[in-house]
């Protein structure tokens, strides 16, 4: 494994445990992330709409702005999946949290 794979998977593992730990910033760096993909992690939308909904919902207004970008590009089921996905992800972290 090269060492740009390598630091961007640490890069990834750092900002979600981060994000784990309510970090708003995180959760927006990680739906920038996912709306422009890398070299590494490619483009998905839906992934994307998950990270800056749960950014807009901790009130970072930037996040509420990129996830309407971001839902122009979407169906709405896919949108209906991300937001899925970020309840479920509010439900695990809140559980570890607990």
């Amino acid at each position: 494994m090269g060492n740009s794979l390598k630091s961007a998977q640490f890069l990834m593992e750092t900002r979600l445990l981060d994000a784990a730990r309510g970090d708003t910033n995180a959760l927006y760096d990680l739906g920038i992330t996912y709306s422009m993909g890398t070299s590494d992690y490619g483009v998905d939308l839906i992934e994307a709409h998950k990270w800056f909904n749960l950014a807009a919902v901790a009130g970072m207004a930037a996040a509420a702005e990129a996830r309407a970008d971001v839902a122009e590009d979407m169906t709405a089921r896919e949108i209906a999946e991300a937001q899925r996905q970020a309840r479920a992800w509010l439900g695990a972290t809140r559980r570890l949290a607990a």
